[in-house]
């Protein structure tokens, strides 16, 4: 479950719009074609005077989500630091090996054929960190499980299918069209929160489409009072015709429980994902290289526009598809493809719904003037690519800051470095050709946290040869200490300094 405070969104797990149908009868589910049945027992207008025959025919196809994964860790407390291998080396006895603890997940899930393919949120089977995935297990109303396989996952509009299979046609339920949905409509939530299998809650929708803030291509969802809550994710928001409009994702609060601001992944955006994770497909997407920023009052206020209306370029990525078009900093985008930009309606959403290669036009206001380019769409990185090219070095962890090699950079100068990217070297204010490691860890201890070197340090050379991986820095280092010297000269730049020399200790 994703979580919001103020501003943050919370992952429930979510379920898309659909009706419900087993390929034999079964219970108090909806026979198959009798309209007449649906009529009568579905709500078509006003308050409806109970749930409980909608929820009777819809709870069979709607199954709780458990996972067992393995975390690795570490049992040494000097682990990462110059002096691991010290610890458990006392008295003889040999270093600790790390070791592996169990945990688990909760969340929902929704069946959507006969054969037995399920719609769940992606992070509710994705584990975090060192964690490996080792079971999924679907649970049916009535307590069956079901050993699932992960058909697929994507991780940008965080779904994902599983598939578990019995002789048996299993009762599923279809999606709706959610772009019908209309602020005030009935919905009710079907889900798993906090492991109470079977949860029915029921509310109206709050809005069609909330753009929370949290910024990324499917900012997008319905919003809903229905009470969702932990394990609610992966679940479906049904409408009053029994069909999955929306996917149980995240919610805002200040407390980590409901407070009736609640997100659902809709259904016009859910779908065409699904089929194409069930087809085993590449799902692919438009992207620009832009980083941009919503219009808010006192931007509006300093370029004399409409608030409601474009949205501001904070930064234009090196090679990538906005840059050759021409898009600068300081440009308002306000139509792309002929499709406003809006608060509803995202520069990031609508250009990753743009299939890459497309050649479109993007209407910009550029100092007053409203000008058109054409731009050829590029194809969006995937989310891991895209952590890692965010790097704040105020920051004691940047996203996707991963070290490009570790032990004798470590050990020898007490640094870790990441590459230098285009788009790291933007934020951290180099021209875009600078090429060099960027320091993403320091020993505070070492010679080279003593000189002053840290985190955001960029490394361009050393012993008088320019560097551009960490592997070429680890050459350096090996050949220094080949020739038994000391010491080596780094060619290093600190934000908002010249570039220096520094001599640098081995260790």
């Amino acid at each position: 479950m994703r979580y919001s405070y103020g501003v943050t969104t919370a992952l429930l797990a979510g379920g898309a719009a659909i009706s419900l149908f087993t390929g034999q009868p079964a219970g108090a589910q909806v026979a198959q074609n009798d309209e007449r049945q649906i009529n009568a027992v579905v709500p078509r207008a006003g308050a409806p005077a109970s749930f409980a025959d909608l929820t009777a025919q819809l709870q069979p196809a709607v199954v709780n989500i458990s996972t067992r994964q393995r975390i690795t860790v570490d049992s040494n407390p000097l682990a990462g630091t110059p002096f691991a291998d010290l610890f458990g080396n006392r008295g003889g006895q040999q270093p600790q090996q790390p070791t592996t603890r169990e945990a688990q997940s909760l969340g929902s899930g929704f069946i959507i054929s006969a054969d037995g393919y399920v719609v769940t949120n992606n992070h509710v089977i994705q584990p975090d960190g060192r964690a490996e995935l080792e079971e999924v297990t679907v649970t049916m109303p009535d307590g069956t499980e079901y050993p699932a396989e992960v058909v697929g996952s994507d991780q940008a509009s965080d779904l994902a299918v599983l598939k578990i299979t019995r002789p048996e046609a299993f009762p599923f339920v279809h999606f709706g069209d959610s772009s019908r949905s209309r602020v005030g409509d009935w919905v009710i939530a079907i889900g798993n929160p906090f492991g109470l299998g079977g949860t029915v809650t029921s509310g109206i929708v709050s809005a069609v489409y909330r753009n929370t803030g949290a910024g990324g291509a499917y900012d997008r969802f319905i919003q809903t009072d229905a009470s969702i809550n932990r394990g609610n994710s992966g679940g479906p928001l049904f409408d009053m015709q029994g069909n999955v409009i929306g996917i149980n994702n995240a919610i805002f609060s200040t407390t980590g429980g409901s407070v009736g601001i609640g997100f659902a992944i809709p259904a016009e955006t859910a779908e065409p994902i699904v089929q194409k994770l069930i087809a085993g497909e590449e799902i692919v997407r438009g992207f620009l290289g832009v980083r941009i920023q919503p219009m808010n009052e006192d931007l509006a206020a300093s370029l004399g526009l409409p608030e409601n209306r474009g949205e501001f370029i904070q930064s234009v990525q090196a090679g990538e598809a906005a840059e050759q078009a021409g898009l600068k900093v300081g440009d308002v985008v306000v139509t792309v493809d002929g499709k406003p930009v809006t608060r509803d309606t995202t520069l990031s959403f609508i250009v990753s719904n743009i299939e890459p290669g497309k050649r479109i036009n993007v209407e910009i206001i550029r100092n007053g003037q409203h000008q058109t380019l054409p731009v050829t769409v590029g194809r969006r990185p995937s989310e891991d690519e895209l952590a890692a090219q965010v790097f704040n070095p105020d920051e004691q962890n940047p996203y996707g800051s991963k070290p490009e090699a570790g032990g004798l950079i470590q050990e020898s100068l007490g640094l870790q470095v990441i590459p230098l990217s285009p788009q790291i070297a933007g934020q951290l204010g180099l021209p875009s050709g600078t090429t060099g490691v960027v320091v993403s860890d320091v020993d505070p201890n070492s010679d080279a946290g003593l000189k002053g070197i840290n985190r955001g340090t960029v490394i361009l050379g050393a012993n008088n040869r320019d560097i551009t991986s960490a592997q070429e820095l680890e050459e350096v280092v090996r050949g220094a200490k080949a020739e038994g010297r000391k010491a080596i000269l780094l060619r290093v730049r600190v934000r908002g300094a010249p570039e220096v020399s520094v001599p640098v200790r081995l260790r």
